[in-house]
């Protein structure tokens, strides 16, 4: 099984991956079939089912089809041309995407959500039409986005191709007892071995450019939180506070006021940045998901500016160490909050930031395997209930919180010599069990939990 660290962790555009940045992409595989089809399409038309239309409006998912259906991809997204791009699709209910004519499109009308049954593949799936000038289906499509930015049609979907068909690797660990046994009998570590299968399917230089670029928008992420006031948008008024607090943290260096507890405020400040800019609609890198997309930059930048002798030449192991977790997750589980709840997002992204810091710090992969299984242990059974469907409540402070179990799991993995009762596999088959007995409420429809106890929302 092999699962690329460009996989979990890609560049795109904020509130989030399966609600946003999916919808986008599917948008555009969309416009590839229509600019392939023998025949002139007219109009555009789809549908948005299960949880993108439960919570689509707060996570944006109308915009994003729109403008993927404009030709807009997250990974280089434009945020000024969008507005522009919008604007114009509105008052000419015509859509030109590149390479193709002008087709009739009204927002308003032609992107229906569809608050009836789930469609059978997976809790985020949409149909996408074309139509002929008469306004007759002439194409169509359903895609499902299954967490993370991953899009699969339905007959992908159901033909198993979320699994991996690319030329072998090196390592093709499917569990972690079978990570842990390549380790072992290789003398490689964790990230010694994801690298080689990275190299072997994408070459060196695509790995180190591609690294250095991610940890550049995951930084610059965290800076533009910090730097950044006023009211997130969504209608629930949620004010931007890591600027408030930082500045705080700043002042109270080397005062009495500077307890050592006050290290999870930095931690959680870092991660609730990231998260506040994902609110916003910012850049950021899935990792592996929007709406987790704080933690594991969080934990790498507690590391680089706050642990002696951490190497900005060593994010590479962090990041490889943390793919190489998140993809036996995803292969074994999921990262889908709207399949298993947050904890396959944020408990997952948890798992993953434990298991980078505790690499860099010079764990063994045991120790690697058991602090990913103490971070993704203890968040079992968390729902993901966003309120108003926004990614913002309980969203944000739960980042800065699964960043905090992460160095904790971290630390409390290096303290042992890697033996311990519960395998990470058991973990993570337990994380699967769960969402699967999970009700639908909890499950990124903001039916249940928080999304309907807070009054006036």
């Amino acid at each position: 099984m092999f699962l690329s660290v460009f996989d979990m962790f890609k560049v795109g555009i904020g509130p989030s991956s399966s609600h946003t940045m999916g919808p986008m992409v599917a948008a555009a595989r969309f416009l590839d079939k229509i600019r392939a089809a023998p025949f002139t399409c007219h109009a555009l038309g789809g549908s948005l089912h299960g949880s993108l239309a439960f919570t689509g409006v707060g996570h944006a998912t109308d915009r994003a089809t729109i403008l993927g259906l404009a030709g807009f991809r997250p990974d280089d997204y434009d945020a000024d041309a969008a507005d522009a791009a919008l604007a114009l699709i509105r008052d000419t209910q015509t859509i030109t995407p590149p390479g193709l004519p002008a087709m009739r499109f009204n927002p308003k009308d032609d992107l229906v959500f569809d608050f009836g049954p789930t469609l059978p593949g997976h809790a985020n799936g949409m149909i996408l039409r074309a139509m002929d000038a008469q306004g007759d289906v002439i194409l169509q499509e359903t895609y499902y986005s299954i967490g993370g930015g991953f899009v699969l049609t339905a007959d992908e979907l159901a033909a198993g191709q979320d699994k991996d068909e690319g030329d072998p690797v090196p390592y093709p660990f499917k569990s972690a007892a079978e990570m842990l046994q390549m380790a072992e009998t290789s003398g490689k570590t964790i990230a010694e071995m994801k690298k080689a299968n990275e190299i072997s399917r994408g070459g060196a230089e695509n790995l180190r450019s591609g690294v250095a670029r991610l940890w550049q928008v995951m930084n610059g992420c965290i800076e533009r939180g910090l730097a950044e006031d006023g009211i997130l948008p969504g209608g629930l008024s949620v004010r931007r506070r890591s600027r408030a607090i930082h500045q705080a943290l700043l002042e109270e260096r080397g005062t009495n006021l500077h307890a050592p507890h006050k290290i999870n405020d930095w931690i959680g400040v870092y991660a609730m940045a990231v998260n506040e800019e994902n609110a916003a609609g910012g850049q950021v890198v899935t990792a592996p998901t929007n709406g987790a997309a704080g933690v594991v930059p969080a934990v790498i930048k507690y590391w680089q500016d706050h642990v002696p002798g951490a190497r900005e030449a060593e994010i590479e192991t962090f990041l490889l160490t943390a793919a190489a977790i998140g993809g036996l997750v995803k292969f074994n589980a999921s990262i889908s909050g709207a399949e298993a709840g947050c904890q396959a997002e944020v408990g997952s992204a948890a798992a993953m930031g434990a298991a980078g810091l505790a690499a860099v710090l010079g764990g063994t992969p045991a120790q690697i395997e058991n602090a990913a299984e103490i971070a993704l242990e203890h968040h079992l059974g968390m729902t993901c209930d966003p309120v108003k469907g926004l990614v913002q409540v309980p969203c944000i402070e739960r980042n800065g919180l699964g960043a905090i179990k992460a160095v904790s799991a971290a630390s409390l993995a290096l303290r042992g010599d890697g033996n311990h009762l519960v395998p990470l596999d058991a973990c993570i088959e337990t994380m699967r069990q769960t969402g699967a007995d999970m009700s639908e409420k909890y499950k990124e429809t903001s039916l249940g939990g928080l999304a309907v106890n807070i009054p006036n929302c």
